[in-house]
């Protein structure tokens, strides 16, 4: 994360801002700071808001990313999202064909709206997003599971077998043969970058021939054809936290793909299966308990199911079908907080049907009793 201000207040918006707003804030913002149209000597401070403006702009511009910022501010960002996370998926392509004039050999280079995840920050600062090229980190990876509701209630741990690039054994990782050397790139001189001259800008990119390794393999590794890497089966075990729902999403650090600047992570994306008795309610539980109409009218004492068992619940008389009754810490606890939800027991009244001979005769002396014109 680049700025811990307010993302609302770099671009100028209101919180109830829409899209098109916050597109059209963050358009005018970025081509008065983009690094390329200011004095050589504003350059950096240039390039420090420009980064600003466009972590806010990615954040807000995405529906889930926003949700989590306006509810929890920098810490449901920070929790949920690395900062190639942040970038990956906003839409930059219409500001920099505004900035650039809309094309001009730069489509191939990474402005087509790929996102900041990929070329646009390494062709506009060299290297990575924040400056810096060189290798990078392993790829990130996701998997998808599915909890039984009580899983999700308690939480539970589950083993994965994923496939995922780890370091060749016999090269180390560096995909050259053992006892074989590599040689300098002659296209980038072993500088891992070359620069593009387009009019007055002049843009590094990272060199396609040697991938920004600054060296080339001569005699590739023959375990990895020179890859450096090779597709391993790897047994992951992974604890859920109690309180998970569908759509929630798990990081485990340092458990995706290899590479030479380190691994990635693994995401776990989490799909809880419905229920038979239960509806689930952020934390809260609903559940349908059906009563006699003898026991809603004179009051009885149930027995109402929960995610630990049977429990005893009360019903006064003159129940009427359709009334809630609440069970405090009967829900499920919530990720963050830990504070246990509570279960709505809904009350549905039967009507008897095939009445018996005395069952309907008693009827109809209630119907009379209480002047009710009845059958």
């Amino acid at each position: 994360m680049t700025t811990s201000r307010d993302y609302y207040e770099i671009l100028g918006v209101d919180r109830k801002a829409t899209v098109e707003e916050i597109k059209k804030a963050y358009r005018k913002l970025a081509m008065r700071h983009h690094p390329d149209r200011v004095e050589p000597d504003q350059k950096k401070a240039a390039e420090e808001k420009f980064k600003e403006i466009s972590e806010a702009y990615a954040v807000l511009s995405d529906e889930k990313k926003r949700g989590l910022y306006d509810q929890y501010g920098h810490a449901g960002i920070d929790q949920r999202y690395s900062t190639e996370d942040i970038f990956r998926g906003a839409d930059f392509s219409s500001v920099f064909e505004e900035i650039f004039g809309g094309g001009g050999g730069f489509r191939g280079g990474g402005f087509g709206g790929s996102g900041l995840g990929g070329s646009i920050f390494e062709t506009l600062f060299g290297g990575d997003i924040f400056g810096g090229g060189g290798p990078r980190r392993g790829r990130d990876l996701q998997i998808q599971t599915e909890l039984t509701l009580e899983e999700a209630a308690a939480g539970t741990e589950k083993t994965f077998t994923i496939n995922r690039l780890e370091m060749c054994p016999t090269c180390n990782g560096s995909g050259a043969k053992p006892g074989s050397k590599r040689t300098t790139c002659q296209r980038c001189r072993g500088a891992g970058q070359t620069t593009v001259a387009h009019g007055f800008f002049h843009l590094s990119q990272t060199c396609p021939k040697c991938g920004g390794q600054g060296q080339i393999i001569t005699t590739p590794c023959p375990k990895c054809a020179g890859q450096g890497r090779i597709k391993v089966p790897k047994k992951i075990l992974v604890k859920i936290p109690a309180g998970v729902d569908t759509g929630s999403q798990l990081r485990v650090r340092g458990e995706g793909e290899a590479a030479q600047a380190g691994r990635g992570d693994l995401f776990v994306v989490i799909h809880v299966r419905p229920h038979h008795l239960f509806e689930r309610h952020g934390s809260d539980l609903v559940c349908d308990v059906h009563v006699d109409i003898t026991q809603a009218a004179l009051g009885s004492e149930i027995q109402v199911p929960t995610l630990n068992g049977n429990v005893k619940m009360k019903v006064p008389a003159g129940t009427q079908s359709g009334r809630t009754f609440r069970l405090r810490d009967r829900g499920l606890p919530d990720v963050r907080t830990r504070r246990r939800g509570d279960e709505l027991v809904r009350v549905i009244v039967d009507i008897p049907t095939g009445l018996s001979g005395k069952e309907r005769q008693l009827l109809e002396e209630l119907a009379r009793l209480r002047g009710v014109k009845a059958g």
